[in-house]
């Protein structure tokens, strides 16, 4: 699902890379945790799998697409098969839950029929049913997730990207944020999720890839990690 072979990412001509010849290879419906301190090169990798950054060297292959040979026409549709959620929502203030989760189907043309039918199951998914109607502002700060991760999933991508999704969360929106993740998992989803959060990923005993100064250190099964 995710191949990464060798893969450099350099900003400027002679500086220190950011990411420094990493190989990873993601299963497809796998669970990985991707940790390190902040700079290690994590935000770097997610911005290479989306296609924001190009690699400075090195193969990536994401869902069969050889980013070698992707033109730039192709990547609105390479992006509709990665979702992604970040740390601070992203949601439009001045629409609802259901118009912001809308709002991603009628990008890509979907039908008033197709969107009428598909965001009630998506809201279902993230335990937010009877919250269509609501504003941004008059949720919680994990109901905002959740309707960010509704947005991202639901053009059903074959990868959801999370970015540090509980780090403006307390402790128990947090886990009902994990735990809305495994479900998404479980449904055939692969999750790639960065986290500093080291009680999350010491409880949910998943694959841990750390990284250091943009090389990965560690690639372990059901690890904990220590920040």
């Amino acid at each position: 699902m995710i191949l990464l072979d060798r893969v450099s990412k350099t900003y400027s001509k002679g500086g220190k890379p950011s990411l420094d010849r990493i190989s990873l290879h993601v299963e497809p419906k796998e669970f990985v945790i991707l940790v390190g301190q902040s700079g290690a090169g994590k935000t770097t990798l997610m911005r290479l799998l989306t296609r924001e950054e190009k690699q400075t060297s090195g193969k990536i292959i994401v869902g069969g697409i050889d980013y070698d040979k992707l033109k730039d026409k192709e990547i609105p549709l390479l992006r509709r098969k990665i979702g992604v959620v970040f740390q601070d929502f992203k949601l439009l203030p001045n629409k609802s839950v259901f118009e912001n989760v809308a709002f991603a189907l009628e990008m890509v043309g979907s039908s008033n029929n197709e969107i009428k039918n598909t965001i009630p199951k998506v809201l279902d998914i993230v335990n937010l049913v009877g919250k269509e109607g609501s504003m941004p502002m008059e949720l919680s700060g994990g109901e905002r997730q959740r309707v960010a991760i509704a947005r991202a999933i639901v053009r059903q991508p074959k990868i959801l990207i999370a970015d540090e999704p509980t780090g403006n969360l307390d402790p128990k929106h947090a886990w009902d944020v994990i735990k809305i993740l495994e479900k998404i998992n479980r449904f055939g989803t692969t999750v790639l999720l960065t986290t500093h959060n080291q009680d999350i990923v010491n409880k949910l005993k998943r694959r841990v890839v750390t990284v250091k100064e943009g090389k990965i250190v560690s690639d372990r099964a059901h690890a904990g990690y220590k920040i």
